[in-house]
């Protein structure tokens, strides 16, 4: 019943705080882009400082120190809309590859766009990696992170990988760097479900993947390096919590 009662206050709070902040960033849609990250760092921030405050739900950081300077390309687990919002701020310039729907939604669709974020259309077929290359590439001339979930979509924690060959593409076709990161937070903030449980999650930022591989090779080291970090990283917290033995 606890739980229940803090997930609905923190629900409650989270959606009231974007929507106060969405409001406020209004200023930005005729100021240079970083003024909207600034408030999408904002929103991370206070979102994970309503969590610890309110769900008891923490966040350990490691690896930090192997997210290289400059343009970089970043390849996620996803198990949670968590990490959408709560990985803006470990980097300096990030820009997400997101669903094309997304910017068609008032305000926060429109600080995608302002804040230079990488549509992706789904129904665009073949068309839709050259497209998504060439605006990585323009990315990366500008120095910025290239944050890419490359299962496209949330995944349970421990679920089946289903990655998509389009991450291995991405690479070969921009040459940067891939730093993967392994996360459990899926135990934590489920997918499609109201509750959100007490504990910590574990971020862990990978060695990153130098450019030059083929691309099968680097689609293999990709998802084995990020699948045996997140499969230790849940079998860690599930001995550790009641809480993540549930999720």
């Amino acid at each position: 019943m606890l739980i229940f009662l803090r997930s609905l206050a923190f629900n409650v709070l989270f959606y009231l705080n974007l929507a106060v902040l969405l409001v406020a960033a209004i200023p930005t849609l005729v100021l240079p882009h970083h003024a909207i990250l600034a408030m999408a760092k904002l929103w991370a921030r206070s979102s994970l400082w309503l969590l610890r405050v309110i769900c008891g739900l923490h966040v350990e950081w490691r690896g930090l120190e192997k997210i290289p300077p400059g343009g970089v390309l970043v390849a996620a687990k996803h198990q949670s809309t968590w990490e959408t919002f709560a990985l803006v701020p470990l980097f300096e310039e990030p820009t997400f590859i997101i669903k094309r729907e997304l910017m068609w939604i008032p305000l926060f669709g429109w600080y995608t766009v302002k804040a230079g974020m990488i549509p992706i259309d789904r129904g665009a077929g073949v068309q839709v990696i050259p497209a998504m290359i060439a605006r990585a590439r323009d990315a990366l001339r500008r120095r910025r992170q290239i944050v890419i979930f490359p299962e496209g979509t949330r995944r349970p924690a421990g679920a089946e990988p289903a990655y998509r060959f389009g991450v291995a593409k991405l690479y070969a076709g921009t040459g940067a760097p891939c730093v993967p990161i392994a996360l459990n937070s899926g135990l934590f903030w489920p997918r499609r479900k109201f509750l959100r449980y007490p504990g910590t999650i574990v971020v862990e930022v990978l060695d990153p993947i130098p450019p030059g591989l083929d691309e099968k090779t680097f689609f293999a080291r990709l998802q084995n390096d990020i699948e045996q970090a997140t499969a230790r990283l849940i079998a860690e917290a599930r001995a550790g919590s009641p809480a993540a033995r549930s999720g």
